[in-house]
């Protein structure tokens, strides 16, 4: 099992470019399925994730190859409608073979998600969803069992604006006969980027970046060549971590009309931030950050993903702060391994207290989830002294190449395995 040492008190400063987005790529993966030929990805991150939606793929009977950025899809001889648990318990995203092989074969038998520890995140929506559409819905043994002689258009309204379910119920209801409505949907850009995908393919779908969607059947999909978009995570992240060590980077590649809540929110730190084109340079060279309240919320607001990195930041700063997590509430598991940095955080129901002390001191710490890991390393970066990084394989599933990213900023991190 790899560890991070790392070497803290480090600046970052350089240039950097934005990888895929891993949260677009696979939905795309799994919408492949509901055509028959060669699917082309461009702009894939090379992310285990990535890899285990390509094992899941196999199973169902495509053809995977994955090189330098591209994923090939072919679902042309595809005859297995079921998705393992071996697979699904490693990434609740694999649940998104669901909608496609329901849409495309009239059948799937889908292993209830695993994935990150971050409380309870029932499927609840999608298979309400589904059954609305005409699939008869049973759950044995652990497993969605899902069949539909046919299925027709319905409007549907999420209790809860999730963006697996907007993308899993999308793809289904290209296979409905008529038309289909989602009401509460996601707004994120992901599900923009699978709509704009799915329309590229032949399906007629309208809405999508709003909470109104509608999706008109249709009877056949075709196979397209797709560029992913970047990644808003994984340039959040940057961001913060350039505030965080007081350093100057350029992120290239990017969209910064999807980081507008983070960009406006470190403007309020009092880092600089400019950004031209499909860059954002964040400059926090000659400033203390400024301690900032954040609030998470669904797209546009400040992103869940980036609620850990912030604290780190938010520990650093001269003042208090108190961090609000709507999304999920007991996503706070970062929380304890930052205290063994010497920060100053204190945690009542869904929010968290966090007294700044411009200081961390290094520590040997435990990555719990993906963003919980990303802020681990922020942390140690940032931090007095040494620090060890353990169960990176959470950011191997998130973060491209993370260490030699960073390292290429001015970090000194070091993969060593155990």
């Amino acid at each position: 099992m790899d560890s991070f040492i790392i070497e803290g008190g480090c600046s970052l400063n350089g240039t950097l470019a934005c990888s895929g987005a891993k949260n677009a790529a696979l939905p795309a993966m799994a919408a492949a399925l509901l055509t028959d030929g060669v699917t082309t990805l461009k702009n894939v991150p090379d992310l285990q994730d990535i890899r285990t939606m390509a094992m899941v793929l196999r199973v169902i009977g495509a053809d995977v190859h994955i090189e330098d950025g591209t994923v090939k899809i072919d679902s042309s001889h595809c005859n297995f409608w079921e998705a393992p648990y071996e697979l699904v318990r490693k990434m609740r995203a694999s649940f998104y073979v669901l909608g496609p092989l329901i849409a495309r074969f009239g059948q799937a038998r889908v292993s209830l998600p695993g994935g990150c520890a971050l409380g309870p995140r029932p499927v609840d929506l999608h298979l309400k969803g589904m059954e609305r559409l005409g699939c008869d819905i049973q759950i044995e043994n652990g497993y969605v069992n899902a069949k539909a002689k046919k299925m027709t258009g319905r409007k549907i309204r999420l209790d809860v604006s999730s963006v697996g379910a907007t993308g899993n119920i999308m793809m289904a209801a290209c296979g409905a006969k008529g038309k289909t409505t989602i009401d509460n949907a996601a707004c994120e850009p992901e599900v923009v980027d699978l709509a704009d995908m799915l329309i590229a393919m032949g399906a007629d779908i309208e809405g999508a970046g709003t909470t109104h969607i509608e999706i008109a059947g249709t009877s056949k999909l075709k196979p397209v060549r797709w560029k992913v978009i970047p990644d808003r995570i994984e340039a959040g992240t940057y961001l913060i971590a350039t505030a965080a060590t007081r350093g100057s980077v350029t992120l290239t590649g990017c969209r910064p009309d999807h980081l507008q809540t983070v960009i406006s929110k470190l403007g309020d730190v009092g880092v600089d931030v400019a950004v031209e084109g499909k860059s954002i340079t964040v400059n926090a060279q000659h400033k203390i950050p400024e301690a900032v309240d954040v609030t998470t919320e669904v797209y546009p607001g400040f992103p869940t993903d980036l609620q850990a990195p912030w604290t780190v930041l938010m520990c650093l700063t001269e003042g208090d702060s108190i961090i609000t997590e709507t999304i999920y509430p007991e996503r706070f598991t970062h929380v304890q391994e930052l205290l063994r940095f010497g920060a100053k955080i204190r945690k009542k129901l869904n929010s968290i207290y966090v007294s700044g002390s411009k200081r961390l001191s290094g520590a040997s710490v435990m990555c719990s989830d993906i963003r919980a890991g990303a802020a681990l390393v922020i942390a140690a970066l940032a931090a007095k002294g040494n620090s060890k990084v353990l169960r990176v394989y959470h950011l191997d599933r998130g973060y491209e190449k993370i260490e030699k990213k960073l390292n290429a900023l001015g970090a000194k991190i070091r993969r060593v395995s155990e």
